[in-house]
């Protein structure tokens, strides 16, 4: 599992403590340490993907997954109504900043303007 220095495979084993939101066999989710809206938490697999450019059709239903998860987790904390954001950054530019694939789910304020 996973790579030696990626901060998101020791949240995973455990060796990097993180306030769990959920967790099943296949994902992880977690608040954002640097939140960037009120509700902002993090759905990542549990198997290493450094972006999403890397994922082939057998990680479709890992993705399936992730975004099942992130829509249930929206709604428990009160924001499936209003409204919410679901972000994959992948690569710098894109402001991806940890190489391990995941979904930022950002809600609780006013998404419409970008940032």
């Amino acid at each position: 599992m996973g790579e030696v220095d990626c901060v998101f495979c020791k949240i995973v084993s455990g060796a990097i403590p993180a306030k769990k939101l959920y967790e099943d066999d296949a994902v992880v989710a977690f608040d954002d340490a640097h939140p960037a809206a009120p509700i902002h938490f993090l759905v990542i697999p549990k198997i290493h993907v450094d972006t999403l450019d890397d994922v082939g059709k057998e990680h479709a239903p890992l993705l399936g997954r992730m975004l099942v998860v992130a829509a249930r987790l929206a709604r428990e904390k009160g924001v499936g109504a209003t409204g919410y954001r679901q972000v994959i950054n992948c690569r710098k530019a894109a402001g991806q900043v940890v190489y391990h694939l995941h979904a930022h789910v950002l809600g609780g304020r006013d998404m419409r303007r970008m940032g």
